[in-house]
Order: C-alpha cells, then structure tokens, then sequence
C-alpha cells in the first residue's frame, strides 16, 4: 500500500510538496475508510480537486514515472521548467513485504545520473516511537556509501550512475541488494495508472474472455452502471457477423475515439451490449460513459480482488456523479482490506465529510505566479478555521476557503474578442 510521495523541483512542484495517505486515528469518522496492517493506519482512497493546469495530472504523472523507475522501464523524472537547478528530488514509503519501507532518489536532468539513492525499513512501536534502518546509501554527491555488505558499498563507487543500483549490479550477488528490488519490485508492479480520456479496453476484453464467472463480475458492474442494458459480452467472430449483418452497420467505425486502441478495433467490436433482448456492437452504439465504465470496469475489480493500487485521472469524466461516488464507495467499504484507490475529480459534491470522505482523503491543488501547491482539508481544523466534517464544504469552497479554484475572466475574453471585430 502507498503511503506517502513526496517531491521537489519536478515538473510543475518547483517547492517539496507531500502526498500522504496515513489515517490520522484520532479523526474518528468512517473507520471503515481506513485499512490497519499491523501498527500502520492506511486511507485506502483520496482525491485531488482543483483547476485546470494546477498540477492534478502532472501528480498522476509523478507515480507513473516513479512506478516505471522501480521497475527499471527507463523511465526519469523531470526537472521543474521555471528552476536552473538540475536535482530532481522523489520519496516513495510504502507498505510491502510485511514492512513500511522507504525509498529516496535525486535525480540529476541535466547530467542524467542518479546522484543519490536511499532505500530504508521503518518501524513503530505502541508508543509512536520510530525506528529507521538503512539498508542501502548511495550518495555520490556527498561521497557516502552504505550497505551493511562491504563488498555492495565498494561496487556502489564504481557502479554507473544511469539508473537506479538494482538495476545496475546483479542481485544474486548481494542478498540485501536482491531483497530491496524484491520489496520495490513487488509493491509497483501493483500499480495501475488510468487516464480516463484514454483507457486501455484490453484487460477488459481479456477478462471477458477468460471464464464465464470472470464475464459475470464485468457484465453485472457495467450492468449496475448501467439501467438499460440486459447484459455486455464479448462475441465470438460467427456471432460478430451476424450482429453486424443483423444491425446493418457495414463500415460503421466509432462516434469517438473514448478508449485506448491498444486492442484493435476488430477486437473491439466483439464487445456486444444487450439492450431490452436486442444485441448491439457497444464500440458502435453504447455512450461514452458506458464505454468508459466498461473499460475502467476489469481495473476496479483486480484491484479489489488483488489489493492493487488504482490511480485514475479525471475519474468523474464523462460519468453521472453518482457513478462517481459508487466507485469510491467500492473501496471504502469494509470488505475492502488493502485495495487502494487515488483519484483527480473535478466534482465539488465530492467534496463530503458527512456520507464519503474523512477530512484527510480530500486534497488540493492551487498554483499562483510563484509556486504550485498540494494540500489535504485536514490541514483546514475547527479551531484555526471553523472548519468541521459537518460544514458545508461546498459552500466553504466555492467562497474560496480552501483556495485551489479557478478564477476564470471570461466575460472580459468575450469583450475583448467583440471589441476586436
């Protein structure tokens, strides 16, 4: 499970800004939003509100990149636009392995090295005491090495530095080394990043495709989605044709281009709707919205089933906000134990502390002409501010309390266009 991510100087953060999904227990609303393993209080869902081009998507980004780090995909973090300093900063703890573990790097844009690594156990007692152990220092920016191996803390100093050390040294060799990119490895292979403009329908069309009690999770979770439709399936290639020939659609190609081609579109017209006993091409006929649920459909329930991490850009995109609350639901609901979903919503009804959320799963995002920002509503307490999970959070946000909101001037593009004319 993700519990923290914090960075600095990346894409649009030029200041440190921390992500955190640590449940504060004394806040003592909606237990059952919180997952306990062992002494660790994980939220098992949050979501980021704020403007266009406030750093929502470029967040989604950040935990793509750095899942795609641990696995060793190539992938580097972007240094900030506005900011001559090169040192790209990223911090990582999550829950794996049956421990809380740790994971620094700094990466250098421009020389494209990693200056710094640091991998780490934490450990907390009933008193709140913490104990941090190193397993592994590379800093070659300050010339410490560490690794309670000797023989991996002198291959540290002459190892390149283009990628991150699990990578670059054989693992059999070292067993402290192998246990690190077994823990890293683990824990961002369980990571699912879902951009709602795009999805991929593929995983969808292999799970129909699997077995008849796989096909009725995804058929019954767009079907409740859904009100109209009967049943959604996937055809073989003779009912295909004769749902083609039946619905006279010929040529017909998609209205819209609302998932990701990674399945070719012959793949994808086997995806069959059934409405009122009436069997349609859903590529051809279904809105998209329900083309949408039905691709999002096979990321939800593996990650329900296999306590995976979700993180979907633009979740409420093209769906009925009460699609969107349904799916949050899912996974702050009790018989979810670690699943975890993170989420970038533009919706203020989901702005709720009184049926959805505690205080600390609702995040912002703000940016000003200095600096880009990521905040929780926890930060917003009853005493400092009046703000209690009772208020009217809407309302508090609309009047500008919680900043992260747009302040369009439209009306004066409008003028300036008319008065161009």
């Amino acid at each position: 499970m993700l519990l923290s991510l914090k960075v600095k100087n990346c894409l649009i953060y030029n200041s440190e800004v921390e992500f955190s999904l640590r449940a504060n227990m004394h806040y003592k609303r909606f237990p059952n939003n919180v997952a306990k393993v062992g002494k660790i209080n994980a939220l098992k869902t949050a979501v980021l509100i704020g403007p266009n081009n406030s750093g929502k998507t470029n967040f989604v980004r950040i935990i793509a990149t750095i899942k795609e780090i641990m696995l060793g995909k190539g992938a580097v973090l972007n240094g900030n636009l506005f900011s001559n300093n090169p040192i790209v900063e990223a911090s990582i703890s999550f829950l794996e392995g049956g421990a809380e573990n740790l994971f620094e790097i700094k990466y250098d844009a421009s020389k494209k090295e990693y200056v710094y690594e640091r991998f780490a156990q934490i450990e907390r007692d009933d008193y709140k005491n913490v104990k941090t152990t190193d397993l592994l220092i590379r800093d070659s920016l300050n010339k410490k090495y560490y690794s309670e191996d000797e023989g991996l803390a002198a291959a540290m100093k002459v190892a390149a530095r283009n990628n991150i050390l699990i990578y670059l040294v054989d693992t059999e060799e070292f067993s402290s080394l192998k246990k690190i990119k077994e823990l890293m490895t683990a824990f961002a292979s369980k990571i699912d990043v879902v951009d709602m403009n795009n999805i991929p329908i593929k995983k969808t069309i292999d799970m129909l495709k699997a077995s008849d009690e796989v096909h009725k999770k995804i058929a019954n979770f767009v079907l409740n989605a859904d009100l109209y439709l009967d049943d959604y399936k996937y055809l073989s290639d003779d009912e295909i044709k004769i749902v083609l020939k039946t619905q006279n659609v010929g040529d017909a190609k998609p209205q819209e281009n609302a998932l990701s081609a990674v399945a070719p579109l012959t793949e994808m017209l086997h995806l069959a709707s059934v409405y009122k006993g009436v069997m349609v091409p859903s590529m051809l006929f279904d809105s998209t919205g329900t083309k949408k649920i039905a691709a999002l459909a096979s990321y939800v329930i593996e990650a329900l089933e296999n306590g995976r991490i979700l993180v979907i850009d633009e979740l409420d995109n093209s769906l009925h906000f009460r699609l969107t609350r349904a799916i949050i639901a899912l996974f702050n609901n009790e018989l979810n134990r670690n699943a975890q979903l993170i989420a970038t919503v533009h919706d203020v009804s989901l702005l709720d502390c009184r049926t959805l959320f505690r205080k600390e799963q609702i995040w912002f995002t703000h940016k000003d002409r200095e600096n880009a920002y990521l905040y929780s509503l926890a930060e917003f307490t009853a005493e400092k501010t009046g703000v209690r999970e009772t208020s009217d959070l809407i309302e508090k946000y609309r009047k500008g309390m919680f900043g992260a909101l747009p302040e369009p001037e439209l009306f004066r593009s409008l003028l300036e266009v008319k008065n161009g004319d």
